[in-house]
């Protein structure tokens, strides 16, 4: 954790959910309490198909609601894509952007994602940039040369801690069960602190730092004590509310 930054708990649903999933949302928002409000920010990122209906059962506002994906244009003829506007009308108040699937399924550089993050703000939303190494590139002793390098590159001129979030997801640890040790997460999220305050100044140490990769309920305790760890972008564990709430349970 760092000092003075309220920590955010997102949930990454990514291709799953219909509406029968919607209970799940409303445990998580039962759960969510004032005093879990107090302590950490929650969020879930449902397909897009479920986010207004989210946002309806979110009135209480214990959880916000976000968009895992976004075009770059403000509209056009892009059959199948959805615009920033379009996400905000819908009540999604966040995009993910730069997600390791993304970047790799859809071949998405860093320059797509700086335009998408750029469209996310034009709309008031908050970008969730990811950045993250591949097992191969970690090997090589190059993650954090290549999440420098997707900084640089994915995080537009102008970010601040209210339009921009970074989540740090190694991409051998999404999905899989594995994840780094404490002391390599500390070791990134504090390149990654160092990187964003090079660029951006003082003002860039109040930035959200999010882990990602495999965060569960047995873990989570110890990934978020980590010095500069300012939440979780959560996946598979999101997906029910029993595991979504013992990872805030971290915050106690």
């Amino acid at each position: 954790m760092s000092a003075n930054i309220k920590p955010l708990v997102a949930g990454n649903w990514k291709m799953n959910g219909l509406k029968a999933a919607l209970s799940e949302f409303t445990k998580m928002s039962e759960g969510v309490t004032q005093d879990v409000s107090a302590k950490v920010d929650t969020m879930i990122c449902p397909p897009a198909t479920l986010i207004f209906p989210m946002v309806e059962l979110a009135q209480n506002g214990s959880i916000s609601v976000g968009a895992q994906d976004c075009h770059m244009a403000e509209k056009g003829a892009h059959t199948g894509c959805l615009s920033a506007q379009m996400l905000a009308d819908a009540g999604a108040s966040a995009i993910i952007v730069g997600h390791s699937e993304r970047r790799a399924d859809q071949g998405e550089t860093d320059d797509m994602v700086r335009a998408k993050a750029e469209a996310a703000w034009s709309v008031g939303a908050t970008a969730i940039i990811c950045v993250g190494e591949t097992e191969a590139e970690r090997k090589a002793g190059e993650a954090v040369k290549v999440v420098a390098g997707q900084l640089a590159g994915s995080v537009p001129d102008g970010a601040n801690a209210t339009n921009t979030v970074i989540a740090y997801e190694p991409v051998w640890a999404i999905g899989t069960g594995l994840t780094p040790t404490a002391e390599d997460v500390a070791d990134m999220h504090s390149a990654i602190r160092a990187k964003l305050v090079d660029r951006f100044g003082e003002a860039a140490n109040q930035v959200r730092i999010l882990y990602g990769g495999s965060v569960k309920p047995s873990n989570a305790a110890e990934l978020m004590a980590v010095e500069n760890v300012n939440g979780a972008l959560v996946g598979g564990a999101s997906l029910k509310a029993e595991d979504f709430l013992g990872i805030l349970a971290a915050y106690k």
